[in-house]
């Protein structure tokens, strides 16, 4: 509950998007004494917000337990497996409710507004802050940031203004876009590299020509030579490969595609619920008990008509084998496509609705109780500026109101 003893101060949260939004309002909320002002250096906020999930907004994921939840970040699921325990999917479902956002839980366990429109999500926290009495300020790009003798921020724009803070919390997203690593750096504080997370794969394969907008249920994907296989649906496109198998793969391995500037191979398992002794297994049962009958017939359900048919195609099978006169060499050739097919990766397709980066303000140098930087007092930090980020499913937006709620909490000085 906001606590009216709370010190007045002044409290600037740089970026308007989702981790921005949270941290401005969650100072407001906790404490009315407090002004807060929201930089913005676009005409809009909330813009990711306004396209995420199609449009519909994948808030959160039903993934209630922190230790499970903090699997989903291939960057930050330490430190933030912490950070869940003052902020889950719970809280963020409750906090959204209370101020009038229902939301729904699909099968895969994502969360949606029951609207399906994030519009509901923007009109909300737009409402919030103007009930709250945030100040947002549009096209006020960050060119100075100092800290003054006497503790507080200095900031200065682009347009000339300067103003003192008591506190700051930059949550900016991708920081090079705005010029803020350079800022930051300038502090004293370490950036890692930001590389891309969440892409598509651009594939061009014999073997998937022609088969763009089909879908395989679950397959398992890795990186060769000893990458740890992803596992989910996959979708093939029109430049190659994409759906949450790959999307898992993007983010895991990140900075491995980047070093290789996304050409290397991939190994797909088209079969990750068969080993591969079973599939040997099961020909040699299709050969004993159904030896006439052709080897185009469909054997497994798992993979859809068209996909077999390509890779019997690959290793030289014909309309007219059947399974008595399979050669050993396209039976081994088969074994292999369907387990362990290699496909050579040239370059990559950022996914509409997910564009976030891997990389960021170093997590060593932050406090995850406080969000506070541990080299400056005073200077907090949210969202995707972190080198934290999640895999497809809600669980950036999570990492967003997880990190903002902490900030907001500190920079509103509950427990001090």
């Amino acid at each position: 509950m906001p606590n009216s003893s709370h010190p007045q101060r002044r409290v600037a949260v740089v970026g308007g998007g989702a981790a921005g939004f949270f941290a401005a309002i969650s100072t407001a909320e906790l404490n009315p004494s407090a002004t807060v002002v929201l930089f913005e250096s676009g005409k809009k906020v909330l813009r990711k917000v306004k396209v995420s999930g199609g449009g519909r907004c994948n808030l959160t994921h039903s993934c209630f337990d922190p230790a499970e939840l903090a699997k989903r970040y291939p960057r930050g699921g330490r430190e933030l497996r912490g950070a869940f325990h003052h902020w889950q999917p719970r809280d963020t479902i409750e906090w959204f409710e209370a101020a009038g956002v229902e939301t729904k839980t699909e099968a895969d366990g994502r969360m949606f507004p029951v609207t399906d429109s994030s519009q509901s999500v923007i009109d909300c926290f737009v409402g919030q802050a103007r009930k709250l009495g945030v100040e947002v300020h549009f096209e006020r790009v960050l060119s100075g940031l100092e800290q003054t003798a006497d503790g507080k921020w200095l900031i200065e724009t682009r347009d000339g203004k300067k103003e003192a803070f008591d506190k700051m919390c930059m949550a900016a997203g991708s920081l090079k876009s705005a010029g803020l690593d350079t800022l930051i750096e300038g502090l004293g504080h370490r950036i890692e590299p930001l590389v891309p997370s969440l892409f598509a794969l651009n594939v061009k394969d014999p073997r998937i020509a022609g088969l763009s907008g089909l879908a395989v249920k679950e397959a398992g994907v890795r990186i060769l030579p000893k990458g740890k296989p992803q596992n989910g649906p996959l979708l093939i496109t029109h430049r190659g490969m994409s759906g949450p198998a790959i999307l898992k793969l993007s983010a895991w391995e990140a900075r491995a595609f980047a070093q290789h500037d996304y050409d290397l191979e991939v190994e797909i398992n088209w079969l990750p619920g068969w080993k591969r002794q079973q599939v040997v297994e099961k020909f040699g049962e299709l050969r004993r008990r159904k030896g006439d009958s052709l080897v185009k017939s469909k054997v497994f359900d798992e993979l859809p008509r068209r996909l077999w048919e390509s890779l019997l195609s690959a290793v030289g099978v014909t309309p007219e084998d059947q399974w008595a006169r399979l050669k050993k060499a396209s039976e081994d050739g088969l074994i292999n496509e369907l387990t362990a097919g290699r496909y050579q990766v040239k370059g990559k397709t950022t996914n509409k609705e997910e564009f976030v980066t891997c990389g960021g303000v170093s997590l060593k140098e932050v406090d995850f109780r406080t969000m506070e930087s541990k080299l400056l007092s005073g200077l907090y930090f949210a969202g995707e500026c972190l080198d934290l980020d999640g895999i497809t499913g809600g669980f950036n937006f999570q990492a967003a109101w997880t990190t903002g709620r902490i900030a907001g909490r500190a920079m509103a000085g509950v427990g001090e």
